[in-house]
């Protein structure tokens, strides 16, 4: 039953809050129920196709209504030097007939066959949704009688949307790995210095950054789950001899049970930031010296350690200045919620505040030992409170996800984002300088300058009367002699004290001016006023004589002119605007 599988997922022995219950506690498990549509954040499904769509050759089946697959294709930027295939969408898309005359589970049979004949994957992922869940649609039938009828797996996920939130989801989908995938194959060329990583998602190409210093080591990365992983090396990542956790509230689960049931030892680490990754190649090799792979790894690994942090440090250090005392506010959670904090004082800035909703009590613990007694932990903070803890000045940048990002926008904050949808790498050596140089470009844009000044007007909407003096010259007009400029022509016959606003604007200062501020270039200065409202404009004809000039109306007639300004009298355009 789905309903036991779920309450076994939560009672996980590696994890450290399950450790700290009661016998009785435990035996509760932590599930809270969840109406559908109340798993703020993402649902299981939502979850489950996360962990699961890196997998670059499989396909990945959604068995449900349009909607659920237009809801979470391709919302990662993960990474892929392979086959395109897993960024291609395919759903069942059940309609209410279907439902009404139970067609649901021989269309899935015929989706299967169909993509088998189309695109020849090395496997299938079946994924549930809230719809067929509730009809009851045997997917696991389904997909058993198609993997024998085509030769192909064919992997059910059973992650409907109202079993949980995401992160259940991705529970789930190891859970499914571990049923139906992991075991599956046994490799020719497995080796004592093999690992698996497991919840690297590839993040705009970032793993890339650290695989090649695992060759530089000679560590073979059997299995990346799932950052540009192939189904191949999943189903062969029984024969690692080491494993590591990098996102542990999502696959630590599955790291335990591989290593119950394959004695494959795994540790929790981070690529984010100097000191982390050279802690987690140190702690990878240590592992795997003790699992038989040469004792010379542990000192070719402290010497690539060595070199490569003289080289980033080196790097890092035009930053530390720009950067030093600059106060962040780090609204994500899980693994960055202590790993980005200890890039970050790395340079020198200051944590103000760091969210821990996603973190497990290890993430904790890491957070309170780095930042010490004043921790700045916060397991969630509402919208408004971000953005009075942002518009008072508590912070200089913020580091969150996109669904955020609007709140520093709205609060003239710099932002910056951490989270899936980001383009630049961070990790690794490189990417810790990638890091920094990003916030270093938010925190000193000019942009935010400007759009901390205050407007050119006040609270009543008017505009503020600002004296410009414009620059005095002696040079000759580069008119022939005796010919007029288009100004002078439009204020022929008027006099100069009775004119109104001039047909060019001013040239505009450098930045809008602070309310009352007086700006002053060089030469003599002339005030420019708004005419108002409900004074004619004698100037009119003057400028628009030329306009009228082929017009069978004279151009002087007052009832005419009368007759063309009613054509702005509702619209936020004067006379001066387009005939």
């Amino acid at each position: 039953m789905l309903k036991d599988k779920v309450k076994a997922l939560f009672e996980e022995p590696a994890c450290g809050k399950n450790q700290a219950k009661s016998e009785k506690d435990r035996k509760a498990g932590c599930s809270k129920p969840l109406t559908p549509g109340a798993a703020a954040g993402g649902c299981a499904f939502d979850g489950a196709k996360i962990a699961l769509q890196p997998v670059t050759d499989a396909a990945h089946l959604i068995h449900g209504p349009l909607a659920c697959e237009g809801n979470s294709w391709d919302n990662r930027g993960s990474g892929s030097s392979g086959s395109d295939l897993w960024r291609r969408s395919f759903t069942t898309d059940l309609t209410e007939l279907d439902i009404v005359t139970g067609t649901g589970e021989k269309k899935l049979y015929k989706a299967i066959r169909e993509i088998k004949q189309r695109f020849e994957p090395a496997a299938v992922f079946v994924y549930a949704t809230c719809v067929t869940a509730l009809i009851g649609d045997d997917i696991d039938a389904v997909c058993k009688a198609a993997a024998a009828k085509y030769g192909i797996p064919v992997i059910p996920v059973q992650s409907a949307g109202f079993v949980g939130s995401k992160n259940l989801g991705n529970k789930i989908a190891g859970q499914a790995l571990l049923d139906h995938v992991i075991g599956t194959v046994e490799p020719d060329d497995a080796g004592p210095t093999d690992v698996v990583i497991l919840g690297e998602f590839n993040l705009a190409g970032e793993f890339w950054q650290v695989k090649p210093l695992l060759d530089k080591l000679g560590i073979k990365v059997r299995a990346c789950v799932p950052g540009d992983a192939r189904y191949a090396e999943i189903a062969a990542a029984h024969t690692a001899r080491a494993t590591m956790v990098v996102c542990s509230t999502a696959l630590v689960g599955l790291a335990r049970q591989m290593q119950e049931r394959w004695g494959i030892p795994y540790f929790e680490g981070s690529f984010y930031g100097v000191l982390d990754t050279s802690e987690s190649l140190r702690q990878m090799a240590k592992l795997l010296v003790a699992r038989g792979a040469p004792a010379d790894l542990i000192a070719r690994t402290e010497a690539l350690v060595t070199e490569e942090e003289a080289r980033v440090f080196a790097r890092l250090e035009p930053y530390k200045a720009r950067l030093a005392g600059k106060r962040v506010l780090l609204n994500t959670g899980g693994v960055k919620s202590w790993s980005v904090v200890a890039a970050l004082m790395e340079v020198g800035m200051d944590i103000v505040g760091t969210s821990v909703k996603k973190s497990t009590t290890e993430d904790r613990e890491r957070i309170k030992i780095l930042m010490r007694e004043d921790p700045h932990m916060f397991e969630s903070m509402a919208p408004r409170d971000l953005y009075k803890m942002l518009a008072d000045g508590e912070a200089d940048i913020m580091l969150s996800g996109g669904r955020t990002q609007f709140i520093a926008l709205k609060a003239r904050t710099a932002w910056l984002d951490i989270n899936q949808e980001r383009v630049h790498p961070y990790g690794g050596y490189d990417g810790m300088v990638e890091l920094v140089k990003q916030i270093d470009i938010a925190l000193h844009n000019p942009l935010w300058a400007q759009v901390r000044t205050p407007p050119p007007w006040d609270a009543d909407g008017n505009l503020i009367e600002t004296v410009v003096r414009l620059p005095a010259t002696d040079a000759p007009s580069p008119l022939p002699s005796g010919e007029r400029s288009r100004a002078q022509r439009a204020g022929e016959g008027v006099p100069t004290s009775e004119r109104g606003v001039p047909p060019h604007p001013a040239p505009s200062a450098p930045t809008s001016p602070h309310r009352g501020e007086v700006i002053e270039n060089v030469a003599t200065a002339t005030v420019h006023q708004l005419p108002s409202a409900t004074e004619p404009d004698v100037g009119f004809a003057a400028r628009h004589r030329k306009k009228f000039a082929e017009s069978r109306v004279e151009n002087s007639d007052p009832d005419y002119l009368a007759r063309h300004r009613k054509k702005f009298k509702n619209t936020d355009a004067d006379d001066m605007g387009e005939c």
